[in-house]
């Protein structure tokens, strides 16, 4: 059976899918509404209706099965991508659920091979701990839900009620969240601390394009 044949997109069509493709092979993550119509300069409602088109002709579809998946198709109408979305939480706190509908804020498109196991969840972090590691201020870092971590992994962890992203040190029974700065000083967990991991960081995507008005929870 041959390749369907897919409708011809305008310009305008043309430079969304391009842009959204592009961003996505640099960040591993394909841009959200926001970042996409920033990258264009135009506006949301606008970005989002050249995604809905770029649907209609076969250029992006939607998987049923997959809770508004989404399989980004090059013009040849191979599958270049699968995307799914991944909720981004506004706020984590000690004795409530992070999945609790009143945290969710929006979702994020994520490339489906970055989260093909466990729960995950998105959430902006604040300040700039964890340049050295490529993670900057505003950045959406992707989380699999996990309590337990191993040394050397980027965590999200709740320390005494307060949410931070920063490299787990384990050693000797000791346990330190670790900045990847150097004008940062580690976090030496005490053992009066409460401490919960929860979750690994997998992944991230540059929020530069965003506006810096969103609310940011992740403190650095």
């Amino acid at each position: 059976m041959g390749k369907k044949k897919i409708d011809a997109i305008t310009p305008a069509q043309t430079e969304a899918l391009e842009a959204l493709c592009r961003f996505a092979d640099e960040k591993g993550y394909p841009p959200t509404v926001m970042e996409l119509s920033a990258i264009l300069g135009i506006s949301q409602a606008s970005a989002y209706d050249r995604i809905n088109q770029l649907v209609s002709k076969g250029y992006l579809r939607r998987e049923d099965c997959k809770a508004r998946g989404l399989t980004v198709t090059n013009r040849t109408g191979e599958i270049a991508m699968e995307l799914v979305p991944v909720p981004i939480i506004g706020a984590v706190a000690a004795g409530q659920p992070i999945f609790a509908e009143e945290n969710f804020t929006g979702e994020v498109l994520v490339d489906s091979q970055k989260v093909r196991s466990g729960r995950h969840f998105a959430l902006h972090v604040s300040g700039k701990s964890m340049i050295g590691a490529g993670i900057d201020d505003g950045d959406l870092v992707i989380v699999r839900q996990q309590a337990l971590a191993e040394n050397g992994d980027i965590v999200v962890a709740l320390l005494n009620d307060d949410a931070t992203v920063k490299r787990l040190k384990i050693l000797d029974g000791l346990v330190e969240l670790i900045p990847e700065n150097e004008n940062m000083k580690p976090i030496q967990v005490a053992p009066e601390d409460d401490i919960k991991i929860l979750g690994k960081v997998v992944g991230w995507t540059n929020n530069n394009q965003n506006s810096r008005a969103r609310k940011r929870t992740a403190q650095e």
